[in-house]
């Protein structure tokens, strides 16, 4: 079975029609790039598949349940999280406060019953500093952990962001541009920590304009146009289609391959 099953996905924003009849699969450990020109509705799927934006429609099951309907939160308790083209954080807390409050949501859902009978707030809060802990350590920020996120730089910020969404145990990760800004250094160190996440086990759909960082990175690819499915399959076979070729990389598909 699928983890995530879209089918004939529609927005409407008033008369314009930003999504229309959307429908793709992603198995579970799927490492997918979703692509596309400006305006071409990538940060609008998003919406709508975490419950950000609701449909207008078509449906979404997700972990084998229709979440169509769901809430962003109700869609996070069943393990799909998100990060932002903008990034989100609390700039006054430091970068391991701002990871626990990712964590928080993981320690709603799961020790809520194992700290039934303990002094509470000391448990949970123990705990969520562990999970904030082991994130640092798996994106590479430990040694950030005491400083302001407001402190770090660009790329560092966007790995926080990352870094907190993790803290939430998701079984489904989507980055939304998360490389959109940083220098190519950045942009190696980012490559490096999704591939490492999905070899893990990580299921991850990734929206991104850098179209080498993409084809290096991921299994699949979805390209939409104008909100409309325009192509999906394996990375080498998408980018060689000449309606992807016209559409989105046109001439320059031998620069950025």
């Amino acid at each position: 079975m699928s983890q995530l099953n879209v089918r004939k996905l529609s927005k409407r924003f008033g008369g314009v029609q930003a999504l229309s009849d959307l429908e793709f699969t992603v198995e579970k450990g799927d490492l997918v790039g979703l692509i596309g020109p400006n305006g071409a509705g990538k940060t609008t799927a998003f919406n709508v598949l975490t419950g950000v934006m609701a449909a207008s429609g078509g449906n979404i099951e997700f972990e084998g349940e229709d979440i169509t309907r769901l809430s962003p939160e109700a869609r996070a308790d069943l393990g799909m999280t998100r990060t932002f083209q903008n990034i989100r954080l609390f700039d006054d807390m430091t970068v391991r406060q701002n990871i626990m409050a990712g964590a928080h949501a993981r320690a709603g859902r799961s020790l809520l019953h194992s700290i039934f009978g303990l002094p509470g707030h000391r448990a949970a809060e123990q705990r969520i500093g562990e999970i904030a802990d082991e994130m640092l350590e798996r994106t590479g920020l430990t040694e950030f952990g005491n400083r302001n996120a407001s402190e770090l730089s660009y790329g560092d910020r966007r790995r926080v962001e990352i870094a907190r969404a993790l803290a939430s145990a998701p079984s489904l990760l989507l980055l939304d541009e998360p490389a959109a800004g940083m220098t190519d250094t950045e942009k190696g160190r980012l490559s490096k920590l999704v591939r490492r996440l999905n070899d893990d086990g990580l299921t991850i759909i990734l929206v991104e304009h850098n179209v080498r960082m993409v084809a290096a990175l991921c299994k699949r690819l979805i390209v939409v146009n104008k909100g409309e499915m325009l192509a999906l399959g394996k990375v080498d076979e998408v980018l060689r289609m000449p309606e992807v070729e016209a559409v989105y990389l046109g001439r320059r598909r031998k620069e950025v391959l």
